[in-house]
């Protein structure tokens, strides 16, 4: 195992092993903190970054941060690499890629996607001020489709995720209303259930296809059960368009989840083989988020951001939809307060879309978390200026079966008029044909619409 080392400012300062050297450069947050991982002083996390610089690009190809033999994440990483895309880049050193990426375009950063590793993206993440992030994210088109197209320049999609702590019919449909209405649910129309059984979960299935084909709304359900589930109900003829898992960067953490690579494997053939989607074939959706490995103790002695970038070798393997860290999620422990989760949202931005995804984010903070509405405006901002290809939205901003703060139907309003931003081009000709957006791209006033009879059908 080799060894780095820095001097600065004639201190001599040691990292025993890449994982280490990683740790010790990255931004200051507190789940490296509770991990035992972070540098000790700044100092420290300066001269990590000055060593950092000097790594060949390829060291990440010969020096696994977590061993071949003991991880199935790591074999899916090293057996899966695109040598010949890694080529252009090959023999640059971590900083040297840094300018590489500031200075690419969009087509060589297209080309590139797949001979890149997650520890590469994490890697050079760490040499990046934010303003670097966003440049860089901004530039990577990565386009999915199923009913919807996301990800096209100068689009804005949405998830609109009508929760209720008991999935009662009419608590959903004034939620689901409330976000049509605002222009909202083009990426998805995403519940978490109450419960994982599956009557509950067909329910909701049930409930949502009966909304979109009534109203012919071009876009995808997916009630975010656990994937076992997904493939039961598949198995028993349920109207699943997207089938969702939470996934994370290693096999133990992923274990953790009940999830096996084997199991994905199944639940994307199962998907793909309904066949629901129109103007696309992409059938999955993925949730991670910065701590997850570190909550189940199975990082591995790997820094947070590093471990969820590997997260994203695991999505990438089945062509998803959509992907989105659910950045402040797990709470202060991991990400303390706002300036933490707004840094750690860029960087798990800037990671997915770099290796190809299509990268969203559920931009939130949970109440004991030191952050505000504040926060999620200034995040929002700047991971739309990055070219998010959608963010999550719930009620108010207020989800009130998970009990945290995210992004309201408003504020997916605000993003697209301030950056004159639209909705997927499928979904935007619906708002046009039934007549809530108008010529100017701007949502016309509701009262009276024949779509407000979605509440009064469902809640009888």
């Amino acid at each position: 195992m080799s060894t780095y080392t820095a001097t600065l400012g004639g201190e001599r300062h040691r990292f025993d092993s890449l994982a280490r050297l990683l740790a010790a450069a990255s931004p200051e947050r507190s789940g490296d903190r509770l991990a035992g991982l972070a540098a000790a002083s700044a100092r420290q996390r300066v001269a990590a970054r000055w060593a950092l610089a000097e790594v060949p690009l390829a060291t990440f190809l010969t020096e696994p941060v977590i061993p071949y033999e003991d991880d199935d994440v790591t074999r899916l990483i090293l057996d899966t690499h695109d040598a010949a895309a890694f080529a252009p880049v090959a023999g640059l050193t971590v900083g040297e890629f840094r300018e590489w990426l500031l200075a690419a375009d969009t087509g060589a950063l297209a080309a590139v996607a797949p001979g890149l590793t997650p520890e590469m993206t994490a890697a050079v993440s760490k040499l990046m001020g934010n303003a670097d992030l966003v440049a860089v994210a901004r530039k990577v088109r990565v386009v999915t489709a199923f009913r919807s197209t996301i990800g096209l320049p100068g689009r804005l999609a949405t998830r609109l995720q009508p929760n209720h702590p008991t999935d009662d019919p009419a608590g959903v449909a004034a939620a689901l209303l409330d976000g049509l209405l605002l222009g909202s649910g083009d990426a998805v129309i995403g519940i978490n259930p109450a419960t994982d059984s599956p009557k509950a979960v067909r329910d909701l299935l049930e409930l949502l296809a009966g909304v979109i084909d009534r109203y012919s709304i071009p876009t995808q359900s997916c009630v975010l059960c656990h994937v076992t589930t997904s493939v039961d109900l598949m198995e028993r003829g349920a109207p699943v368009d997207l089938v969702f898992q939470s996934i994370a960067g290693t096999q133990a953490a992923n274990a953790s989840f009940g999830v096996t690579l084997g199991l994905l494997d199944e639940a994307y053939e199962a998907a793909r083989a309904l066949g629901r989607g129109t103007v696309g074939d992409n059938v999955m959706y993925f949730e991670t988020g910065q701590g997850s490995a570190l909550s189940a103790d199975a990082h591995h002695g790997v820094d947070q951001q590093t471990v969820e970038a590997r997260a994203y070798a695991v999505a990438r393997r089945y062509r998803p939809l959509l992907v989105n860290t659910v950045v402040g999620f797990i709470g202060p422990e991991y990400l303390y307060d706002g300036r933490q989760i707004l840094r750690a949202a860029l960087e798990d931005h800037f990671c997915g879309k770099l290796l190809g995804l299509p990268m969203g984010l559920d931009i939130c903070y949970t109440n004991h978390a030191d952050a505000d509405d504040d926060d999620i405006a200034t995040m929002l901002t700047m991971l739309a200026v990055a070219g998010a290809s959608f963010v999550i939205c719930t009620p108010g901003g207020d989800d009130i079966m998970l009990n945290y703060q995210s992004a309201s139907y408003h504020d997916a309003l605000y993003l697209r008029e301030v950056l004159g931003l639209r909705p997927a081009p499928e979904f935007e000709a619906w708002l046009e044909s039934i007549g809530l957006l108008g010529e100017d791209g701007a949502l016309r006033e509701a009262d009276g619409h024949p779509l407000t009879a979605i509440g009064r059908e469902l809640a009888a």
